[in-house]
């Protein structure tokens, strides 16, 4: 474990339960090498990891933090909220998570067709066998391509061919982020507005959207982020002051579907953390 004098967390970050690289043993334990204090994980629509995960943190000393992240949509973007302390067993979450999953698997197969057609050698059966225990999306597509020889890197996968626009690219389902907010409450979580600096939104839709989902319970905003531009982190902590919105902060840590995000590189305040719990009580 590093030297640390501060208490620093991380509240966003994904493992093998979708699409990262690590399992959420391997997760917990990279986190305690890293110094961190307390770590949610925080699965794209799923909870599967979250048994293991918290094992691996009695386990290695780290604090866990169930949670969640679901896609949404709002002004023909996508926009992700986080849910910390969902309970993982909660019917109507589990409910809607296979819905996302279903409509996923369909997405999936569109792409790979689209893929085969531009000249990729990719089936579905060699995908979904090499990702046994994911949740299977757009980054195990890059990381197939990579992995066999047939792209550079996963970057270059998703600006050329699987990115937003591009021609392998295929909609999928979602749901609005104030569902998003209201499912995550009956799960009994926190809801978080994940990553706002990654939205091209104009300020005002921004605001508008913050708006409405406080309406229906939105607990926080992500503030501290690994994508920040500067003046970023400034902005967040103003809305959440204006809105009255809990502090959070993660990495968005993806392990090898990221590799240029680590654990422990972003400073989050285990202060944040402190706030969050005396919220969830």
């Amino acid at each position: 474990m590093k030297a640390n004098t501060e208490r620093i967390i991380d509240l966003h970050t994904h493992s093998t339960g979708s699409d990262g690289s690590l399992t959420p043993t391997e997760l917990v334990q990279t986190a305690r090498e890293a110094g961190l204090s307390a770590i949610a994980l925080t699965d794209h629509d799923s909870v599967a990891g979250q048994e293991e995960f918290k094992t691996a943190g009695e386990r290695f000393g780290v604090e866990t933090v169930p949670g969640v992240e679901l896609s949404t949509e709002y002004a023909d973007e996508e926009i992700h909220v986080v849910g910390l302390f969902t309970d993982p067993g909660c019917e109507a979450l589990l409910a809607q998570l296979k819905v996302f999953r279903d409509n996923r698997d369909g997405r999936n197969l569109k792409m790979i067709k689209k893929l085969r057609e531009t000249g990729f050698g990719i089936t579905a059966e060699e995908l979904y066998a090499r990702y046994p225990d994911s949740v299977v999306a757009r980054p195990h597509m890059a990381r197939y391509l990579v992995e066999t020889g047939q792209a550079p890197d996963v970057k270059y996968v998703f600006d050329n061919y699987i990115a937003d626009g591009c021609p392998c690219y295929v909609e999928r389902y979602k749901i609005t982020p104030m569902e998003a907010v209201e499912l995550i409450r009956e799960a009994g979580g926190l809801s978080i507005l994940a990553h706002p600096c990654l939205y091209k939104l104009p300020y005002e839709t921004l605001i508008m959207m913050v708006t409405e989902m406080k309406a229906v319970g939105l607990n926080g905003i992500e503030a501290v982020y690994s994508r920040n531009k500067p003046g970023d982190e400034e902005s967040f902590r103003r809305i959440a002051t204006d809105f009255g919105l809990l502090l959070s902060g993660g990495s968005d840590f993806h392990g090898a579907s990221k590799p240029d995000i680590h654990l422990g590189d972003l400073h989050v305040p285990y202060g944040f953390l402190e706030k969050i719990k005396e919220a969830h009580i």
